[in-house]
């Protein structure tokens, strides 16, 4: 019987028949791991690959100061520093059409078509991400624990805030809650003005009654990504910041609720845009409504208007309209939703009611 890693090396190898290639190179260390059942460290500037035939068994060539124990379905040859690293994973290529995953630092790729000009490169990188988009039993339990630990961390932000803080300040308060729970990434904080900025930068602004504060944070637990927005109001909330967060959080239902198996992305997308759109704000929603998720914080598919992909059960995505009024403020509503046999499962539980702090 497979176990879970030989089922995915499997489904890879249906991908590359089915796309008629015979190999396909994988360089990133995330999904070299998901394949092979290691732990696997970025090696760097170094060259780290694992070869995937169609048939047969795969083969990882990975610098000497990286050894990794080879294992079942995959072997290991080893380069030194003092090697052409490229040398063995050239030999190995088929002549013709060879599948290439993003990742690959255009260096090594280089050099390999200098060893072998017989070899055409193909994007070889949806045969892993493809497999990885549907989320197994144990992966979706690690990313509703993920999403577990994410709300109590937000729980704790309405007794972080205080006057005169800032947004840097904040940003580093919960980088200590959420160390405590898994590895964090950096979290995005924006007081008013900042949050109309859907990327801000955090800053040295100070945090005054009447401000809004967003926060857009998570963490990876046991190597699975969360990652949630939440916005407050500090002190007091004014009526079109109100208006807009209902708005939002209306907008935030309706692409939870439009999430289902057989249903194109572009659908959900349109079922929060055109509803922020129909109450006069549609150029203010200025970003996709959300992105794929599980070992990488950001994964494919994307949840955007024009991917025309249909959801299929175990997908794992964001939800995340936001409307952005430049110079004053702007207000994210943003949940996981892991998709069932019927419908959709929100992750994140922590309120969205509109919370004004005291």
């Amino acid at each position: 019987m497979q176990n879970r890693f030989q089922a995915r090396m499997q489904r890879v190898r249906e991908k590359l028949r089915a796309a008629g290639l015979p190999v396909t190179v994988v360089s990133d260390p995330i999904s070299i791991g998901y394949l092979i059942d290691r732990h696997v460290a970025h090696v760097g500037e170094r060259l780290m690959a694992l070869a995937i035939p169609a048939e047969g068994d795969a083969v990882l060539f990975v610098n000497r100061l990286f050894p990794i124990e080879p294992g079942s379905g995959f072997s290991v040859v080893y380069h030194d520093d003092t090697d052409v690293a490229t040398a063995g994973l050239a030999a190995f290529l088929p002549a013709g059409p060879v599948g290439i995953d993003r990742f690959l630092y255009a260096q090594f790729l280089i050099e390999i078509l200098e060893q072998r000009p017989d070899i055409v490169p193909k994007n070889g990188s949806f045969v892993v991400e493809q497999t990885r988009m549907i989320k197994d039993a144990a992966e979706q339990e690690a990313m509703r624990r993920a999403s577990r630990l994410n709300d109590e961390v937000i729980a704790k932000v309405p007794g972080m805030l205080r006057e005169g803080m800032t947004e840097l300040e904040l940003a580093e308060l919960l980088l200590a809650e959420y160390r405590k729970v898994g590895e964090p990434w950096e979290p995005l904080v924006g007081f008013s003005a900042g949050a109309a900025e859907p990327h801000h930068v955090n800053g040295t602004a100070k945090l005054k009654r009447g401000d809004l504060v967003l926060v857009d944070a998570g963490q990876a637990t046991d190597g699975y990504f969360s990652d949630m927005t939440r916005t407050f109001f500090f002190g007091s909330a004014t009526e079109e910041q109100k208006k807009v967060y209902e708005i939002v959080r209306e907008a935030n239902r309706r692409g939870r609720a439009a999430a289902k198996p057989g249903v194109s992305f572009a659908s959900i997308d349109a079922a929060a845009r055109d509803y922020i759109a129909s109450c006069g704000y549609g150029e203010s929603f200025t970003h996709r409504l959300g992105h794929s998720i599980g070992l990488g914080l950001h994964e494919e598919p994307s949840v955007s208007a024009n991917n025309m992909q249909l959801v299929e059960e175990g997908m794992c995505f964001s939800i995340e309209p936001g409307i952005y009024l430049s110079g004053k403020f702007g207000v994210r509503i943003e949940d996981l939703v892991l998709v069932t046999a019927d419908g959709a499962e929100t992750l994140n539980h922590y309120p969205r009611e509109l919370q004004i702090v005291e």
